[in-house]
């Protein structure tokens, strides 16, 4: 329950500080004093946005901060720049996990919440609640969402593979080019070289010739003579030593052209005049070219890339259908599991369908409505949305006419006010949720009716923490705290404060509300005798 309000800063708060007991909660004052304004600083805590209105002084912090049981304290700081901070135990949260927990802890029923009774969502929250089909629910969307997901995953996927279908053809006739030309890294190069031998071997063969005989000038060797002139040098190093230096170098000299010359000889030997070979290289170098060219690259070792990459391409295509096809496996186990869910679901939708609308009619009946009727009617739909196969319509009648249409047409804002805390009434005994917020719920009635759902809202009381702002002293004098709003004005500004009454201003104010400012010895004694009934 919420125990503790504290308020700084919010539109004509200055600074509240106020504690709150357990049960009946009555909140009163005069049209403008701020009892909106109280509201609206809890609802900050509920994760609404925060307007720029809600600054009492432009240059602070906004902050509330709200204590409940167990310790736990919920608080949100805006500062004069729009900027949201939220706290739990003076610990950093974000604004959507402070939402999360406020919303397990405290409800606000709104002005206009009655109109939520023709809402879908609304309409269907609540039979899940007293169903006890939350969780059937929960199951069923988290298939529901993997089963959405999947299948916009498979619509993706077979993008991609229609998009590699269209030019599947041409891929596959450019690889099977590519394979076909039995590339080898380095190929050209050697192509190149061979080429320029084979298109000049007859100049390199007379080149060579030309050598070779160079060798043996006027058919004497070369090496021969050199040799001879080794062997004069070194028989003359007796006599001038500096000549065996010579000698040798003579003999290197002559080795190193004997090695020349063979090799010469053996190269030769391995150049052919082949026109056939020629055109043979010739040919391959031209689809060596053409291929770089189609490709736009420069080296073989980059055809070799495409080639490889035109497989992986083709290989990508084969797995994308693969992993198509399993998703399709997936997605029909999926549509299976969500056809059963969504019938579990249904049949505990059907089964307290009947059984919620009995309480909700009798809640109503006691409002001073004693020929109301009130169904529920659950139907299936053949399309599964997020929230099950079920269509929901809340139906009604307030006279007894067994014709019932939806609620939304046929029912008055006095009868929905009633329909709408009936319908609380009877979730109050099955939720958790310690704290619920009453605001101007008893719109639209007055008289006996306005006592009874001051009953009504009494009764809740005794098992939770209940607010109920009002303007009706049937309800404002129901056994419970009375807290009062007013409005001064101070230093020529309007300041909105709250205070407990005592059992005086008590009966004070529910004079007030009976008869107006003007106050009558008659509305006091009325105002006595309302309390002493309810206390």
């Amino acid at each position: 329950m919420l125990r503790k309000l504290i308020i700084q800063n919010y539109a004509l708060i200055d600074s509240l500080d106020i504690s709150f007991p357990e049960g009946l909660v009555i909140i009163t004052g005069e049209t403008g004093a701020g009892k909106s304004i109280l509201l609206g600083a809890i609802s900050l805590l509920l994760g609404h946005k925060a307007e720029a209105s809600v600054f009492n002084d432009s240059t602070k912090n906004c902050v509330v901060e709200a204590e409940f049981d167990d310790d736990l304290i919920l608080r949100r700081v805006i500062t004069p720049a729009g900027r949201s901070r939220s706290f739990l135990n003076d610990e950093p949260v974000t604004l959507a996990q402070l939402t999360e927990i406020s919303n397990k802890i405290i409800d606000i029923h709104g002005q206009h919440q009655h109109l939520l009774l023709s809402d879908y969502a609304f309409q269907l929250s609540v039979l899940d609640q007293y169903a006890g089909s939350q969780g059937d629910l929960e199951r069923y969307r988290d298939v529901y969402d993997m089963h959405k997901a999947k299948s916009e995953e498979l619509v993706e996927l077979q993008r991609e593979i229609d998009a590699l279908a269209s030019d599947a053809e041409y891929r596959e006739f450019q690889l099977k080019q590519l394979e076909d030309a039995r590339l080898v890294e380095g190929e050209l190069e050697e192509l190149e070289q061979e080429q320029g031998q084979l298109a000049n071997a007859e100049t390199i063969k007379e080149n060579i010739q030309t050598v070779v005989s160079l060798f043996n000038p006027y058919e004497v060797s070369l090496s021969q003579n050199i040799k001879e002139a080794s062997s004069l040098l070194s028989k003359m190093a007796a006599y001038i030593p500096s000549f065996e230096e010579y000698a040798s170098r003579l003999e290197s000299a002559r080795i190193e052209l004997d090695d020349i010359e063979q090799d010469v000889e053996r190269v030769a030997e391995g150049v052919t005049v082949s026109p056939q070979r020629l055109e043979q290289v010739e040919q391959r170098m031209s689809l060596l070219y053409d291929l770089m060219k189609k490709h736009h690259c420069t080296t073989v070792g980059e055809l070799i890339g495409i080639r490889e990459s035109l497989r992986d391409s083709a290989q990508g295509a084969q797995d994308l259908e693969q992993r198509r096809d399993l998703l399709i496996e997936e997605i029909s186990a999926l549509e299976s599991q969500r056809k059963e869910l969504a019938a579990l679901l249904s049949a505990k939708r059907e089964k307290g369908a009947p059984q919620l609308a009995r309480c909700i009619e009798s809640a109503v009946r006691s409002l001073e409505m004693p020929r109301a009727i009130f169904d529920v009617e659950v139907s299936r739909s053949e399309k599964l949305t997020p929230k099950g196969g079920d269509k929901l319509r809340f139906l009604f009648s307030a006279n007894g006419d067994s014709r019932l249409s939806d609620i939304s047409k046929v029912a008055s804002g006095g009868e929905l006010s009633r329909v709408m805390l009936a319908l609380k009434s009877v979730m109050a005994k099955l939720t958790t949720l310690p704290t619920m917020i009453f605001d101007e719920i008893d719109t639209g009635v007055s008289g006996k009716i306005a006592d009874k759902m001051g009953t009504m809202i009494g009764e809740m009381g005794e098992n939770m923490q209940i607010f109920s702002i009002t303007h009706l002293p049937q309800i404002a004098s129901k056994k419970g705290a009375h807290y009062l709003v007013y409005k001064e004005f101070v230093d020529g500004g309007a300041k909105t404060y709250i205070r407990q009454l005592s059992d005086q201003e008590r009966v004070m104010e529910l004079a007030r509300m009976l008869s107006g400012a003007d106050l009558t010895d008659a509305a006091v004694e009325n105002a006595k005798e309302l309390l002493k009934n309810n206390l």
